[in-house]
């Protein structure tokens, strides 16, 4: 798993985010992530790639007992301490893929935007699922195989600048994709919808919901969201450690 969030310039053009500077109300994918949340009232949970921590802090304002975030990046490390701070929580600076997975550990394991890096999902599932206790919840968000499935993740446009249609190649062959974010190169690892979803049920997980994000509607007259409507960038996926049904 490569770590661009610690080249001070991409990190630095990162801070301007919305998401960065608002936490999670400047999230385009907050209004349908926040619902699929499980209770949270005394709970143990995880955040895999926390990034600035809003998630972590979200967790331990809804109740949760205690919190691990951890983050590659040393940049995402310090910015976490500084911002989202909370006795209830613990940083460390660790891949997700490095993580010792403790068994039967936490009631929920959340991972937002960070599961596109990841080359092996089905790894990461199966530490997922020894580290949850029985009926525990894996909430997670990834870039939808659409987006990495694109070429060079950017619309076909054309001599104004206007977004024509967005291209999606080589779709069947997943693996390495580079991009350009926020005037950097960044590798990508593209999935399948098959790899994401069939890999939960073949590592045990009972799948309780997907969604594709779309922008709310109070975000739609922000320069580029009317066309954020004609292609899914997101897939939010909701998974249980145990057999069936919806749990709450």
């Amino acid at each position: 798993m490569n770590n661009i969030y610690d080249n001070d310039a991409f990190f630095d053009a990162y801070a301007q985010m919305d998401r960065s500077r608002k936490g999670l109300s400047g999230a385009g994918e907050w209004h349908q992530l926040k619902p699929l949340f499980p209770d949270l009232e005394g709970k143990a949970v995880l955040d895999l790639g926390c990034g600035y921590g809003w998630h972590c802090r979200y967790a331990a304002e809804c109740g949760a007992s205690r919190v691990m975030g951890i983050d590659l990046s040393e940049n995402m490390i310090r910015k976490a301490k500084e911002t989202n701070g909370d006795a209830r929580i613990r940083y460390e600076v660790c891949g997700l893929e490095e993580y010792e997975y403790p068994a039967d550990t936490y009631d929920c394991v959340i991972s937002n935007l960070v599961l596109h890096y990841v080359e092996n999902l089905n790894e990461v599932y199966r530490k997922v699922h020894q580290t949850l206790k029985q009926n525990g919840i894996f909430l997670f968000n990834i870039e939808h195989p659409v987006f990495t499935g694109s070429v060079n993740q950017s619309w076909i446009c054309d001599e104004n600048g206007r977004a024509l249609y967005w291209p999606v190649d080589n779709y069947f062959y997943p693996g390495e994709r580079e991009t350009n974010f926020l005037g950097q190169r960044v590798l990508k690892q593209h999935h399948t919808l098959t790899q994401i979803l069939g890999g939960l049920l073949e590592c045990g997980f009972a799948i309780e919901a997907v969604e594709e994000a779309m922008p709310p509607q109070d975000m739609m007259e922000l320069p580029g969201m009317e066309d954020e409507m004609r292609r899914p960038m997101m897939l939010l996926v909701r998974a249980a450690k145990r057999d069936g049904g919806f749990s709450e």
